[in-house]
C-alpha cells in the first residue's frame, strides 16, 4: 500500500479537495483500492461526504458515522486504544471504514481529535500510531486490499500528522498562485525535517492548484502572474533539492478549475476537473514508482 499525506500550513489552497478528488481518480483504474483518511479536527471532509449541497444530512453516511461513534469504531477510539498499555487490539471492519463506493472507502473525523491537537497523548508512542493501524487495515480480511491511502492532514504538525508523516511515502503540497506560495513552501520544508526526525523524509511532491490560465489568444499554459508562482516553488524545491538532500518533484499538471466540494461528492467531478487530476494523478504514481537514488 503506498500512503499520500496532503499538508499545508496556509488554509483555502484545496488540500482537502485534492485528496478526495486524487482518492476518487485512483479508484478508476480497474483492480485499484483507494482508502482516504479525515485527519483534520476541523472535520472539512468529513461534512463534506454527510452533508448535501441544501446543508441537510446525507443519510446513508450519517446512519453510518452515529453507528460508527456508538460501537466506538472511530479513528480518535482507535488512538484512544493504541496510547493504552494494553495490547492494540483495535478491529478493522466496515464499522471503522466507510464505503463511498466499491473500491473507494473513507475514514471520517471526529470532533474528539481536537484534544490530539493540544497533545495530550504521548508523543513517542502516537508516532507509531499510523503504521500500526495501517498495518491492521492491511491484514483485515473484513476490509479491502487498498492499493493506496490518502490523508487530508490538519493544517498544522499536530501529533496525528507527525504519525502520518513519519511513516508516508510521498508528502503532496497544494500551493495557490499567489504571494503566499513560495513563502509557505519554504516555510513547510525547511520544517519538515526538523519535525519527523530521526525518521527519513519521505518523496515531496507539489502542485500549483486553482492556477490561472492566459488570456486572450495566448498559446501560453498559464497567466503570467500563475507561471511566476510557479518558477518560485520551483526554485524553492532547487534549493532545498541541493541544500537537503530532499527527493522532491514540481508536478507538470496543474488544477484550473474551482469546483464545490460538496457538489464534486455528492454529484461527481465534472468532466474537466476529473481529467485535470487524472493526468496528475498520473505524475503522482510515476513519481511513487521512481527508486529512490
Amino acid at each position: 500500500m503506498k500512503t499520500i499525506a496532503t499538508i499545508n500550513f496556509k488554509g483555502g489552497v484545496g488540500k482537502t479537495t485534492a485528496t478526495w478528488a486524487l482518492g476518487n481518480v485512483a479508484a478508476r483504474d480497474a483492480g485499484v483500492s483507494s482508502l482516504i483518511f479525515d485527519l483534520d479536527a476541523q472535520m472539512s471532509l468529513t461534512q463534506a461526504i454527510a452533508l448535501n449541497e441544501d446543508g441537510n444530512p446525507f443519510k446513508d453516511f450519517t446512519n453510518w458515522y452515529e453507528r460508527s461513534i456508538s460501537k466506538k469504531k472511530t479513528i480518535f477510539d482507535a488512538l484512544d486504544e493504541f496510547t493504552k498499555p494494553t495490547a492494540f487490539n483495535f478491529g478493522v471492519n466496515h464499522d471503522f471504514i466507510y464505503k463511498i463506493s466499491d473500491r473507494y472507502h473513507f475514514v471520517p473525523s471526529v470532533e474528539d481529535l481536537y484534544w490530539t491537537e493540544l497533545e495530550l497523548f504521548d508523543r513517542e508512542k502516537v508516532k507509531f500510531f499510523i503504521q500500526r493501524l495501517l498495518e491492521k487495515v492491511q491484514n483485515s480480511s473484513n476490509v479491502p486490499k487498498y492499493n493506496y491511502a490518502l490523508f487530508d492532514c490538519p493544517p498544522s504538525f499536530s501529533l496525528l500528522s507527525y504519525s502520518v508523516l513519519s511513516t508516508c511515502d510521498l508528502v503532496l503540497i497544494p500551493i495557490n498562485p499567489d504571494f503566499f506560495a513560495a513563502k509557505g513552501l519554504s516555510l513547510l520544508l525547511n520544517s519538515l525535517r526538523m519535525r519527523i526526525e530521526p525518521f527519513p523524509v519521505p518523496k515531496i511532491g507539489v502542485f500549483m492548484n486553482r492556477a490561472k490560465k492566459p488570456g486572450g489568444s495566448s498559446i501560453k499554459h498559464y497567466s503570467n502572474e500563475t507561471q511566476r508562482y510557479l518558477d518560485d516553488a520551483a526554485d524553492v524545491l532547487r534549493h532545498v533539492a541541493a541544500d537537503r538532500g530532499l527527493n522532491v518533484r514540481l508536478f507538470d499538471q496543474a488544477i484550473f478549475d474551482k469546483v464545490g466540494m460538496k457538489r464534486a461528492i455528492q454529484e461527481g467531478l465534472p468532466t474537466d476537473f476529473a481529467a485535470q487530476y487524472s493526468n496528475l494523478w498520473k505524475q503522482i504514481q510515476s513519481f511513487l514508482n521512481e527508486k529512490t537514488k
